[in-house]
């Protein structure tokens, strides 16, 4: 198993974390079962941590060189983001895609989005790109599933998506953290690909994080 992400709940917000947990270390078998790699959670109290390596063990085997994770440094960035417009109800795609409605609104859209306003809306302003905690996928690749606990068929909710590719530099969602006159450090900083370009969104049952997770690419 390689690690892929360690994220602290003092760092992040939004992360739910069991009782008497404070840390999520998420690792993965760098193989595909059957189509992206197979995921384990632990949940851990950071204190306990204490035999720390420097430097994580490469596995003697891999399937694919991109799914061994270069090394990052996260800085975490809370924003607010939208459904795909494709988990919205009938009404609420149509007002999406009639430009007079956003002329309305006096939103400030760019008008080459007017002959298909919904783009903007999914592009800016649905699901932002990249590695994130929570928040909503990003459909295309496959229409919405429900995401439901195997154990207790409860909705599931998002616990983290292991992007491909984090966002470009004409984008709205670029993080503030990077400034605008610096150079790109690129689209894909962790060096991970899913499938052909896609993301690999984890959820967890929110009244049993204990239940098995479950695994979606989109």
């Amino acid at each position: 198993m390689l690690p892929v992400a360690q994220l602290y709940a003092r760092d992040i917000p939004d992360l739910q974390t069991p009782e008497g947990a404070d840390l999520l270390q998420v690792l993965w078998c760098p193989f595909d079962h059957p189509i992206m790699p197979k995921t384990a959670l632990f949940w851990r109290a950071a204190v306990t941590v204490t035999d720390i390596l420097t430097t994580p063990p490469e596995p003697p085997a891999m399937q694919f060189d991109d799914y061994l994770p270069e090394p990052c440094l996260l800085n975490p960035e809370q924003v607010t983001e939208y459904p795909d417009h494709l988990e919205l109800s009938e009404e609420l795609q149509e007002q999406l895609g009639n430009w007079s409605v956003w002329q309305a609104a006096d939103t400030g859209v760019n008008s080459a989005y007017a002959s298909y306003p919904q783009e903007f809306y999914d592009n800016e302003l649905a699901g932002a790109p990249g590695w994130k905690v929570g928040g909503w996928p990003r459909w295309g690749a496959t229409d919405p599933t429900p995401r439901l606990c195997p154990t207790c068929d409860s909705d599931m909710d998002a616990l983290l998506t292991i992007a491909t590719f984090e966002v470009g530099n004409d984008s709205s969602w670029l993080p503030h953290e990077e400034p605008a006159d610096k150079p790109s450090i690129g689209f894909n900083h962790t060096a991970v690909q899913i499938g052909s370009g896609y993301d690999q969104q984890l959820y967890i049952c929110p009244k049993a994080p204990d239940h098995p997770h479950a695994e979606l690419m989109h």
